[in-house]
């Protein structure tokens, strides 16, 4: 085979009052690298805290520039299924195409102009560290607003898929060495702020500090929310 296999798990944690360290979820990720420069990304995840329960499947093709392909979804929110769906970046239109299905929206589909966009938001925190790419470390710490299509705009992504935009502002802190259950990783230090006026999903996302590797694979090895989240996620396997 010519294509080379990146894959782990993250522990999601909670730093609640009460709940200090608790397991409240867990994220399965691989990564396909062509040699195309392509990659696929398929992620698995588990939400337990809060209610209800998010089981979410994705699989995400980026392309060798950097540009999202197609994005496949299918969510279970409390056991129950809550919808799935495929969005795509149809390159030749400048447009974004879904077509997803739900017991709350039936069969949906949409078309959007894409406009000037920078990347797809799938919700596993793995696919915010990869997006990390999009940085230009050589200018040194700095930031840049970026343009995002996802299929859900909750902070949880459970919401039936659907076409959803939003704006963050990612920060370029500089570089750290992390230590983490699956070792010890040269890092770049990054931040998700959610500095728009309407806040996604209507509602201010706290800041996203992550720790990603200082490599072509920009796994992310550690991620800190605080405000009205206060969750720690950290990558305790890893097989390259």
């Amino acid at each position: 085979m010519k294509h080379r296999t990146v894959s782990g798990k993250i522990r999601y944690s909670s730093m609640k009052p009460g709940r200090e360290g608790e397991e409240r979820g867990r994220e399965w990720f691989t990564f396909t690298h062509h040699g195309d420069g392509s990659v696929i990304m398929r992620a698995r995840c588990e939400i337990e805290e809060p209610d209800p329960t998010v089981l979410r499947d994705i699989v995400c093709h980026i392309g060798a520039d950097r540009k999202p392909q197609n994005l496949l979804v299918h969510l279970t929110l409390g056991d129950e299924f809550l919808g799935s769906g495929w969005m795509a970046y149809d390159a030749a239109n400048n447009s974004i195409i879904c077509e997803s299905h739900g017991p709350s929206i039936g069969r949906n589909s949409e078309t959007r102009e894409a406009g000037e966009f920078d990347a797809f938001g799938t919700h596993p925190v793995v696919g915010d560290g990869f997006t990390t790419r999009l940085m230009d470390t050589a200018k040194g710490p700095h930031r840049r607003r970026l343009r995002f299509f996802l299929p859900s705009p909750d902070h949880r992504g459970a919401t039936p898929p659907q076409i959803a935009e939003v704006e963050m502002t990612m920060e370029y802190v500089g570089e750290e060495e992390k230590t983490v259950e699956a070792g010890t990783f040269q890092c770049r230090h990054y931040r998700y702020v959610d500095d728009s006026d309407e806040g996604m999903g209507g509602t201010t996302h706290p800041d996203f500090d992550m720790w990603v590797t200082a490599d072509k694979d920009s796994i992310l090895v550690y991620g800190s929310i605080d405000g009205y989240m206060m969750n720690r996620y950290e990558l305790v396997e890893l097989t390259r």
